[in-house]
């Protein structure tokens, strides 16, 4: 594999509240090559989501630094870590984040269009075939399933083909059955693409198939499993 394309280095988050400084997150380092895939497990509060966001450049650390495709993300501005993860990060988030005023092909056209692709309806529409909504194309957010919107947001989050794909509890609010079918799709394209996936989850099954899991505890990490 080639050289890291995501690296941490002593991370830390400490936030402020009305007892004192609460350390969220504690000296976390880690390495992430071209096409692994990473788990983040714990139970709620123990800091999965707060590294995540660092990881993505979405929150700067307290302390530590984030190197994301070559980028030290400490040393940009908001409008050039923006730009870095325009163009080079995908999400796929729990809420699916989707556009309501637009349907299931303009919401992954957007993206597309964004970077001024002339291929950006061919492309879409690929990749909602690829996801199983041909036939949803011109449905909105509302008029889809969780599921149906969940595959759309995952459809999105590849369209730019991004170095690196951010998943939040991508199927936390999806029957086993269609969660299952998710996390095939996003290890399918995960393959394919070479794309870095991250994954915060609670699901151990879809965490296992990852080739690398960490587990934190009280911000701490306490486990991982490499190959």
């Amino acid at each position: 594999m080639s050289e890291s394309i995501l690296t941490a280095r002593n991370l830390s988050k400490v936030v402020s509240g009305a007892e004192g400084d609460l350390t969220i997150l504690h000296d976390l380092s880690l390495a992430l090559k071209r096409g692994d895939s990473l788990a983040i497990v714990g139970t709620s509060g123990s800091g999965k989501s707060t590294l995540l966001g660092l990881l993505a450049g979405l929150d700067l650390p307290s302390a530590g630094e984030v190197s994301l495709v070559g980028h030290e993300l400490g040393k940009l501005d908001e409008d050039q870590r923006a730009k870095v993860r325009a163009e080079h990060i995908g999400f796929v988030f729990q809420s699916f984040q989707l556009l309501d005023n637009l349907n299931a092909l303009e919401n992954v056209m957007l993206p597309l269009e964004l970077e001024g692709r002339s291929d950006a309806r061919e492309r879409a529409v690929d990749l909602l075939r690829r996801v199983g909504l041909e036939a949803r194309l011109g449905h909105s957010p509302r008029q889809l399933s969780g599921g149906e919107q969940q595959r759309v947001a995952i459809a999105r989050a590849f369209a730019a083909e991004p170095d690196v794909l951010f998943a939040d509890e991508p199927t936390g609010n999806l029957d086993s059955h269609t969660g299952e079918h998710i996390s095939d799709l996003l290890f399918e394209l995960n393959q394919e693409r070479g794309t870095t996936l991250v994954l915060v989850t609670h699901d151990e099954r879809l965490a296992h198939r990852c080739r690398r899991l960490i587990r934190l505890e009280g911000g701490r990490l306490v486990d991982q499993v490499e190959p």
